[in-house]
């Protein structure tokens, strides 16, 4: 049960809205059209499954600005149709970060463009900024992606392209993820990583990932020098990239 799902609206303002220990995702935002979410708090256990903060679906013109996000699972979820998003001043929690995706649950997919993330902080979450699709075929994408001016504090996965997204390894396709992502900027990224790698970006070997820049990135793993990951990656690095770009 979610605790709040608005279908098939227009012009809807959420503010100051706190939403505690929902059986499964809190908000749901299920094909609409400009909404605006405002001072938003969800709680929930960290080990909660499936109580995503809120979730962003074959919609468009959709704002979330000013909110605390606490939960079992992804603190914001962006599903396949979701195009001009902006969200900005958002502290998650713990959580499993913000995530485009997952992705390629179908053939027939809408794509996500169009996406900015910016000035959020992530605390202690099990992934930071992802795009995560499942590896099968499937005619979705994700393009246009601007992730801006982020602090990780203590992250298992500061920055994450998975492409061939299991959970708990169970029934997994065992294909190769067709949504092809491209042109996706992280910039003034700073922080912490929770794991020795820090960039991992684990792209389709079919649709290699194309377009990513990195533009003054510095996470550190325990005060050391942490690492970056890439396989069917490539893109750009500029100003300082600490860890060392893959590309």
């Amino acid at each position: 049960m979610q605790t709040l799902t608005i279908v098939n609206s227009k012009n809807i303002v959420i503010n100051g809205l706190s939403s505690v220990n929902s059986q499964m995702f809190h908000i749901v935002i299920n094909g609409c059209e400009n909404v605006f979410i405002q001072g938003v708090m969800v709680t929930a256990s960290a080990n909660s499954p499936n109580t995503d903060g809120i979730h962003v679906q074959l919609s468009t013109g959709i704002t979330i600005m000013s909110s605390g996000i606490k939960t079992g699972d992804d603190c914001i979820s962006i599903g396949p149709g979701t195009t001009n998003l902006w969200i900005e001043h958002v502290a998650c929690g713990p959580g499993h970060g913000i995530s485009i995706g997952s992705l390629a649950k179908d053939l027939e997919e809408e794509g996500v463009q169009n996406v900015t993330v910016k000035t959020a902080i992530f605390n202690g979450t099990q992934n930071g900024l992802r795009i995560k699709s499942w590896g099968r075929d499937s005619r979705g994408f994700v393009k246009d992606v601007l992730f801006t001016n982020i602090v990780m504090k203590n992250v298992y996965n500061p920055i994450i392209i998975d492409q061939n997204y299991c959970p708990r390894r169970e029934n997994c396709p065992d294909q190769v993820s067709g949504v092809k992502i491209s042109n996706v900027t992280y910039k003034d990224i700073q922080g912490t990583s929770a794991t020795q790698v820090a960039l991992k970006f684990d792209c389709s070997p079919k649709n290699p990932c194309e377009g990513i820049r990195l533009d003054d990135v510095k996470l550190t793993y325990l005060n050391q020098t942490a690492q970056s990951s890439c396989t069917n990656a490539s893109g750009v690095a500029y100003g300082l990239v600490d860890p060392t770009s893959c590309f």
